[in-house]
């Protein structure tokens, strides 16, 4: 039996989640158990499309990928393909992947899995929360099994990437990221608040993309579009969420600082609906859930993502 860490990740690939894929991917000390995937920066069948073309770019077409929520739990929400593409990889016309994915649900395939590999499963969540609060309702006792459960969502101060106070991914099913809240005991939260404290600088990556590898060349052509889209919004550093997410999951020693707090999904406010709500203070007596990434080790970040991109 190996005595790699068996690592789930449920994603919406997605450039940013393709990256965090990458680094996975050619992590040693993880075994990546599976994809589960759900609708969020663009719709359900680009993202399922995504996740398999990129296993086979990166020669893992043993890992499953399962289709999971095609939408949010309640309410319709905007996809993020203005930066992403329309189809979520850049619109680079890519040539279908030669798999497809598996018939059972990524809900369904969650809980299987944390059954398969209980106290010992890492589950990383970098894009909508819908498939894992779906698997919830369907069993409570989720949780239990799941040894680190890391998320990539939320603005701990309210400084929001697609509203003034909400980040993309709690905001696209703000009641699914309630619900996820809620019934773990333990999450260990990168926010959007600290990508932008760990930018990546345009030429720094630009250099790394010149690699000589199949995974550099196909990443250079999907992550164009939404590189030059960060240079005219946001200047000379690039941010991706999800790769900071997965260096916090795969390296958690690269951690510099962190904070434990209360936090609560905001579902009513006219101006805050998805906003993750910190209890800095501790004022409301709520327990301390969630571990709130502040600062992580930049070299080692990038390292991190140079590797990947390189990995043959």
């Amino acid at each position: 039996m190996s005595d790699r860490i068996p690592l789930l990740i449920d994603t919406d690939p997605g450039v940013d989640d393709a990256l965090a894929l990458l680094m996975a991917f050619n992590d040693q000390r993880h075994e990546v158990i599976g994809l589960t995937i759900a609708a969020g920066n663009v719709g359900l069948k680009h993202t399922v499309r995504n996740a398999l073309k990129l296993c086979e770019i990166s020669g893992r077409g043993d890992i499953p990928v399962f289709a999971g929520a095609p939408e949010p739990l309640l309410h319709p929400a905007p996809d993020a393909g203005y930066v992403h593409g329309q189809d979520g990889f850049g619109d680079i016309g890519y040539d279908a992947p030669a798999k497809q994915a598996e018939t059972e649900h990524a809900a369904l395939a969650i809980l299987r899995l944390s059954h398969q590999h209980a106290g010992k499963l890492t589950l990383v969540a970098l894009g909508p929360l819908t498939n894992i609060a779906l698997a919830l309702k369907l069993d409570p006792t989720l949780p239990r099994r799941v040894a680190r459960f890391v998320v990539m969502g939320g603005a701990v101060t309210a400084h929001g990437n697609i509203t003034p106070a909400a980040e993309f991914n709690f905001y696209f099913d703000p009641e699914a990221a309630h619900l996820v809240f809620e019934a773990f005991e333990r999450i260990e939260l990168a926010d959007w608040e600290a990508t932008i404290a760990h930018g990546l600088h345009h030429e720094r990556v630009a250099d790394w993309l010149r690699a000589d590898s199949d995974r550099a060349r196909f990443y250079a052509g999907i992550s164009e579009k939404t590189r030059l889209w960060s240079i005219d919004r946001r200047g000379d550093y690039w941010y991706a969420a999800d790769a900071l997410a997965m260096a916090f999951a795969l390296a958690p020693e690269g951690t510099l600082e962190r904070a434990l707090r209360p936090l609560a999904i905001e579902l009513e406010g006219a101006h805050s609906r998805g906003a993750s709500v910190v209890d800095w203070r501790r004022e409301g007596g709520q327990p301390d859930k969630v571990d709130i990434l502040l600062k992580y080790d930049q070299e080692r970040f990038e390292a991190l993502i140079q590797a990947a991109l390189a990995a043959r």
